[in-house]
Parts: structure tokens; C-alpha cells; sequence
């Protein structure tokens, strides 16, 4: 894909927007970034070569404080981005991704921070035959971040403006099919935006009287239900479901965080499958191939709650490990949705350092 055609296209774009009537709620902008592939762990040592590079295209719309958590979070961004990488290897060949993001301002809102979570499809995935070099990608879909620190000037000249920092790029399947030892990319970029509001505007942001630090809930309880389907680091043993039991109380602290104190039960039939499969194939592992592939753990965890939707993170530690899989400990990260105040829907990655285990989807339930 040209770069030169696409930024051509979206200058075109902006003078034709330019001629009709402004519109002071949305931006779009287009950053370019060159960097280098991370080698996160010796499996991917043999693809950290050359300098990745691509574009981001994104639109962005603003908040005024319409709801209290924009007000809370400092009048934040939202919106959709789209994310071409190329890595210059022909093994790896390119990512293409769509995302939905969040804007995060401070410093006057001079430092821009993007979190961004979607899903990309690669190109040249992992191929017995025909790209065995691959343990990347073994899927054409994968799941995707990508994390921008920006020094952001708007209005440089009537709507346009500049920007440019630092990002970081992480493409994984979550296991989903094996192999995935994924990649992350550490950037340079620099980008021009359009803000619709051509002129600076003295923009009046609504403010409510309630103090975020002073606001709280009492204790929650909440059951969750998780699922999908998964496979172990062995090529050839097929994919397989697993279930997550959890249970879990929170205590909202202030309106932007709640804590969290829980226990998981996992069942998880790709373990059982490697434990098979490691008995018969090295039978001075110690394996009997019978041996319980289920585990159970205790976690903290912390809740970024953005109005209806949140961002969770957790640190696990298995208080039963039966089978050493990885390591003891697992972090979790994902997005929330609460469709009211009592029932939610999740979608997690758990990991072991930084190899995932699981895309994981949920439901559950806070009372």
C-alpha cells in the first residue's frame, strides 16, 4: 500500500471538509511511524531484523463534559483508528488492524496519551509447508494494542496541526492457534491532524459538583463467566475450549478506580492434551499423562471505569498448579461493558509474563 497515494487522499479530503460549514466536535489525523521489532523473547529472535514502518488514520471525537466520567478524565477523546505495519520481512509480511481508541490529555493539553485496542489480520501467517519461519502469527487474525505518547500543537494553521512521540505496537492471537509468540514494535512517529473547529475556540467544558476523590460504593460482589477456545505451544494438537470460573469482590474507591480481591478455577482441555502428548513423547519427563490439567488461583486487580465501559487489569497466583505450565503467577488485562449497574460483558488476555495464554469472553454479574 502507498503511503504517498493514502496521505495525498486525506489532504484532498481535509480541503474539501474545509469548504463546508466546521464542525467542532471530531478531528482526524495521520501519523507515520518507523521503528524497531522487539525481542521480547528468544523464540522471536530469528525476525528481529530491518525497521518496521506504517501509518496510522484516525478520527477522533471530543467530549465536553456531557457525562461526569469525561469531566473526571479531563475531557478525553474517543474514536476509531486504522493501523498498516509493514515489517519489511517476508516472513512476517504486514499487519493491517482496526481499533477503537481513547485520547488522553495532561500538561494543558499539550501531552496526548492514546490507548487502543482492535483486532488486525496479517498477511503471511505461520504455514507448515510454505512459512515454517512464522512463530509469530499462527493466524491471519490477530488481536492487537497500541500505545502513543504525543506532544500534540492544534491550530498551527486554521484546522491543521502537528504532532509526533513515542508508540508501541503489540500483535498476539492470544494462543488462539498456535504458534504465537507475537511482536511488539517500538516507534518513532509524527503525524499531521485536522481539527473541524478550524479557528482556537474558547471551548466552555461543563463541570458538576461532585468530588471524584470523595466518591465510593460499598462492597460488590461479582461472578463471572469465562470461555473460549485455545491451543497449546505444541503445533499439531489442535485447538481446544477452556472455562474460567470467577468469583470476586470490588470496592469502587473514587469515581475513575475499584480494587478488586478474588479466586479462579480453570479447566483448560489444551493442557490436557500437552500433558498426553509430553508423557508419550519424553518418558523421562515424569508424566504419567493422567495427571490434572485443571488449576485454581487467588488475584488483586484494579478497574478504570470510563462512564459504561472500563478497563481491567489483574495479577493471579495459582494456589493449585497440579502440572507446571509457564509460571506461577499470570496477569490479565481487557475491556468492560456494563449494560447496567448488576450485568456486564468482558474480553481479557490473560498471560504468564509476556507469553498469552487465552483470549478470554465473558458475562457476569455485580451485586
Amino acid at each position: 500500500m502507498s503511503q504517498k497515494w493514502l496521505l495525498l487522499i486525506l489532504l484532498m479530503s481535509f480541503q474539501l471538509f474545509s469548504q463546508e460549514k466546521a464542525v467542532s466536535d471530531f478531528s482526524i489525523d495521520i501519523q507515520h511511524f518507523y521503528g524497531k521489532m522487539l525481542g521480547h523473547n528468544k523464540n522471536v529472535a530469528h525476525l528481529v531484523k530491518g525497521h518496521p514502518n506504517g501509518f496510522i488514520l484516525s478520527y477522533n471525537r471530543k467530549t465536553f463534559g456531557d457525562k461526569y466520567w469525561q469531566q473526571s478524565y479531563n475531557y478525553p477523546d474517543w474514536g476509531v483508528s486504522l493501523l498498516y505495519e509493514d515489517f519489511h520481512n517476508p516472513v512476517l509480511g504486514q499487519n493491517i488492524g482496526l481499533y477503537g481508541h481513547y485520547n488522553f490529555y495532561f500538561f494543558n493539553r499539550n501531552l496526548q496519551f492514546r490507548i487502543a485496542e482492535g483486532i488486525a489480520y496479517n498477511t503471511n501467517p505461520f504455514d507448515l509447508e510454505t512459512n515454517f519461519k512464522n512463530n509469530a502469527y499462527g493466524s491471519h487474525l490477530v488481536g492487537s494494542t497500541y500505545i502513543l505518547f504525543n506532544y500534540y500543537k492544534p491550530h498551527i494553521y486554521k484546522g491543521f496541526g502537528l504532532q509526533g512521540g513515542l508508540s508501541l505496537v503489540h500483535h498476539s492471537n492470544g494462543s488462539f492457534k498456535a504458534p504465537n509468540s507475537g511482536t511488539n514494535v517500538a516507534t518513532l512517529n509524527v503525524g499531521l491532524f485536522y481539527d473541524f473547529e478550524e479557528e482556537e475556540a474558547n471551548i466552555e467544558y461543563l463541570s458538576d459538583e461532585i468530588d471524584s476523590k470523595t466518591f465510593s460504593e460499598k462492597i460488590k460482589f461479582n461472578f463471572v463467566f469465562r470461555g473460549g477456545v485455545n491451543e497449546g505451544d505444541n503445533i499439531n494438537l489442535g485447538q481446544h475450549p477452556f472455562y474460567v470460573f470467577t468469583a470476586f469482590a470490588d470496592k469502587r474507591i473514587n469515581y475513575q478506580s475499584t480494587l478488586q480481591l478474588g479466586a479462579e478455577y480453570f479447566i483448560a482441555k489444551f493442557l490436557q492434551k500437552e500433558i498426553e502428548y509430553r508423557a508419550a513423547s519424553f518418558p523421562n519427563s515424569g508424566l504419567k499423562g493422567d495427571e490434572d490439567y485443571t488449576r485454581a488461583s487467588i488475584f488483586v486487580g484494579h478497574e478504570f471505569r470510563l462512564g459504561n465501559f472500563a478497563i481491567p487489569t489483574q495479577l493471579g497466583y495459582y494456589v493449585y498448579w497440579p502440572y507446571e505450565y509457564e509460571t506461577r503467577t499470570y496477569t490479565r488485562i481487557g475491556v468492560k461493558h456494563y449494560f447496567t449497574e448488576n450485568i456486564f460483558a468482558v474480553g481479557t488476555v490473560k498471560a504468564h509474563a509476556v507469553n498469552a495464554e487465552a483470549i478470554e469472553f465473558g458475562v457476569g454479574v455485580r451485586i
